[in-house]
């Protein structure tokens, strides 16, 4: 029994276990966000909700697909039960009172009485609502990054780092070179400086990013409207809670202290404050490590339909499968892999890329 397991675990322990667990023979039951995982690992899926339990032969995507399919079945027999209620109230409304119709309408009250509507419960999942609208298209010219190095206790982190960006890259950070990723986007964002090279945003581009570490943004005593009223362009209460609703804080949960947030509602002010800033470029370190599967998703396609640039770095495969555009690794001694490709396509075209995976995992299973 697992629960939560590969919440914060790299992509390569992650490709272990799923490995593990397709070739181990008993049962397992897991809890996981992670739907490439769900996908790839599960045989059945059990659906939870309100409090009922519905077992589904197949696996994430299966369990989907089937419930929003009964669902859509479920409103189309009612649609057709409705149409039927209504010619048969037409006919008794215009015979009940002919002698030589009486036989018929009282046989269509009858059949009024039988038929019955189904049911229709909405799920107690709620989805927040993410959408990413920039107040400035960007232009051709977005980053330019030349031999950017950072050395930190000794450790080389970053080598020689060069890469330019175009107005439609989205670009996910992969491998197992977690710190380095958040130094680079640290320096990209002004919050570090590198020992050597330079970069250089293009005169359009506007940036927001979602650090890894938020708790120095939640050190204070501030509701959460009169934190993102802080970062709001527009300072008005009902403008500001109107993007506070979208991310599931109803109009009480306003008056909530930002210190005293889970992991989850932190995750969730900073993507509204994103939003409300309107950038055309977003920096995302593991957006997904505190979030249900119902966030994840919403973020997901929010990021999907972005018309900017994205830099990012997730565990969620799948997340970063249908995101990104580009894919760069940057390697334990801190040089850079850059390929234009999808992760599917950069993890199969790429043996070496595997091997770093599978050792990485194992090595960190040893450490364990």
């Amino acid at each position: 029994v697992f629960s939560k397991l590969i919440r914060n675990s790299s992509s390569h322990a992650i490709a272990w276990l799923e490995e593990f667990l397709i070739n181990f023979e008993n049962t397992v039951i897991v809890v996981s966000h992670d739907r490439y995982f769900l996908n790839k690992v599960c045989t059945h899926t059990a659906d939870i909700d309100y409090g009922k339990i519905q077992l589904y032969a197949g696996n994430y995507d299966f369990w989907y697909e089937s419930s929003q399919l009964l669902v859509k079945q479920m409103k189309e027999a009612n649609k057709k039960k409705e149409e039927k209620i209504k010619e048969l109230q037409e006919f008794i409304s215009r015979f009940s009172a002919n002698a030589s119709k009486s036989k018929q309408a009282t046989s269509r009250k009858k059949a009024l009485e039988k038929i019955e509507l189904d049911t229709i419960k909405p799920s107690s999942r709620k989805y927040p609502y993410v959408d990413f609208r920039p107040e400035r298209e960007i232009g051709n010219e977005v980053l330019t990054v030349e031999n950017i190095s950072k050395t930190i206790d000794g450790e080389k982190v970053l080598d020689r780092i060069s890469f330019i960006l175009g107005r439609e890259d989205k670009v996910a950070f992969v491998g197992g070179n977690e710190f380095a990723k958040t130094v680079l986007f640290k320096i990209l964002m002004g919050e570090m400086e590198p020992d050597e090279g330079s970069y250089k945003w293009g005169v359009t581009t506007s940036q927001a990013y979602f650090p890894k570490d938020s708790t120095k943004e939640f050190d204070n005593d501030l509701t959460i409207t009169d934190w993102l009223t802080g970062y709001s362009p527009v300072k008005d209460v009902t403008y500001v809670r109107g993007f506070l609703g979208r991310m599931l804080f109803p109009g009480e949960d306003g008056v909530k202290k930002v210190r005293i947030l889970s992991g989850g509602e932190k995750v969730r002010c900073l993507l509204s404050k994103m939003m409300i800033c309107a950038p055309n470029v977003l920096i995302l370190d593991e957006p997904t490590n505190h979030l249900d599967m119902e966030s994840i998703t919403a973020l997901n396609n929010g990021l999907i339909k972005f018309p900017g640039v994205i830099l990012f770095a997730s565990h969620d495969h799948q997340f970063v499968e249908t995101t990104a555009n580009r894919i760069m690794e940057i390697m334990p001694g801190g040089t850079l892999i850059d390929k234009i490709t999808t992760y599917d396509e950069y993890l199969e075209s790429d043996e070496m890329a595997r091997k770093r995976f599978v050792y990485t995992a194992n090595k960190e299973d040893d450490e364990n």
